[in-house]
């Protein structure tokens, strides 16, 4: 089951995203931003939240919904 997620954000003229903060389970963390690309699911973004958990977020191109991706590793929001 997709998480969905809520996320504060600005688009650049270029269509890049610059995200501020995210909110998980009712609460908003503000986050550092790594990479972003774009692919046929959408566009996805690497995020640091605090404690220093990189984490993905894919904004989904048939629902423009922000989603938090599954990581194998097991790390999850704190």
């Amino acid at each position: 089951m997709k998480q969905r997620i809520g996320v504060e954000c600005t688009f650049e003229k270029d269509g890049r995203v610059r995200v501020r903060r995210v909110e998980v389970d009712d609460r908003w963390l503000a986050v550092e931003q790594g990479r972003q690309w774009v692919d046929e699911i959408g566009r996805h973004v690497l995020i640091m939240v605090p404690g220093g958990d990189v984490q993905e977020i894919l904004l989904s191109a048939n629902t423009l919904q922000w989603e938090l991706v599954s990581r194998r590793s097991g790390t999850h929001f704190i």
